[in-house]
């Protein structure tokens, strides 16, 4: 736009109506132009722009649809159309990679599936098993609305007992969901040097923060195929329980209210009364307090 420069001119002494000759430029524009430099919606789409940039700056792995949360919040309200068009015209993409057309693809591991094996028919599936605690634990996310809004629950389990090991809640779906439940589990447990941690290929788990709490916990990380729900479904089959007997039981007021429910039933019933199969028909406490009691005593 030319109008700055008819502006700065005429403080030089410049007449406007000379400058706009050689521009070749009405006056009359730049006269609404001057009485009114930005309009309210180019400020308000500044202020939102700046709201979404910084979120972005801060969480480089977000879409435009998790900076509309941070924007928000942020004091800048605005719709997930809004900010995908000012992120669009900005080149402010996630970095898990740009938005396209067309299916929408998962992002890259960052580790190998080290749980993958192939049968005697060449297909490629999944075994969990593990012969004694912190070999190979695995994680996911899940989230629930309530009155408030959503929560979200990432867990971890080992697979040796099926306990879960850590957690943690949130009403946010960030990086730092499942580093806090990685860390909770991690001083729970104790030694947990080479164990592996399997999970799914959600951009939490892709996140540069939950690679470096992995080898800083000197752990291996490693991540199923996309599109294969079989790849997790170890982790699965708890968050269907959880589903059924805590999230779809009744409707929930608060993320508080339905954060106390869900810690209650993981520590006292999952961990203490619910019996499985798969566990001789004990509870995941009974069977590492009587599977790791005698190799103490040996030792």
């Amino acid at each position: 736009m030319s109008y700055p420069l008819v502006r700065d001119l005429a403080a030089d002494g410049i007449p406007v109506t000379v400058t706009c000759r050689v521009l070749k430029i009405a006056r009359q524009p730049y006269y609404r132009w001057l009485a009114n430099p930005v309009t309210t919606a180019e400020l308000d789409e500044a202020y939102r722009a700046n709201a979404l940039f910084d979120a972005h700056r801060d969480d480089p792995e977000f879409g435009y649809r998790f900076l509309v949360d941070e924007a928000r919040d942020a004091g800048e309200p605005m719709t997930p159309r809004t900010a995908w068009k000012i992120c669009s015209s900005n080149g402010w993409w996630s970095v898990f990679g740009k938005r396209k057309s067309g299916t929408k693809k998962a992002g890259p591991p960052v580790h190998d599936d080290l749980c993958a094996i192939t049968d005697e028919k060449g297909r490629t599936r999944h075994e969990f098993t593990a012969d004694a605690a912190n070999r190979l634990w695995i994680g996911d996310i899940t989230e629930h609305w309530t009155s408030e809004g959503k929560l979200y629950v990432c867990a971890f389990k080992d697979v040796y007992s099926n306990r879960i090991v850590g957690y943690s809640i949130d009403s946010r779906m960030k990086s730092r969901l499942a580093v806090t439940a990685l860390n909770n589990a991690v001083a729970r447990r104790g030694d947990v040097a080479g164990c592996v941690v399997h999970t799914d290929r959600g951009s939490q788990f892709r996140s540069r923060k939950f690679v470096h709490a992995l080898n800083r916990h000197d752990m291996v990380g490693s991540m199923g195929r996309v599109g294969a729900c079989g790849d997790n479904a170890a982790m699965e089959s708890f968050f269907a329980l959880l589903q059924k007997n805590v999230l779809d039981r009744r409707a929930w007021a608060t993320r508080e209210e339905l954060r106390i429910a869900i810690v209650t039933w993981i520590e006292r019933t999952y961990h203490r009364r619910r019996r499985q199969d798969r566990l001789g028909r004990l509870t995941p406490i009974e069977f590492e307090t009587i599977m790791t009691t005698p190799a103490t005593q040996a030792a």
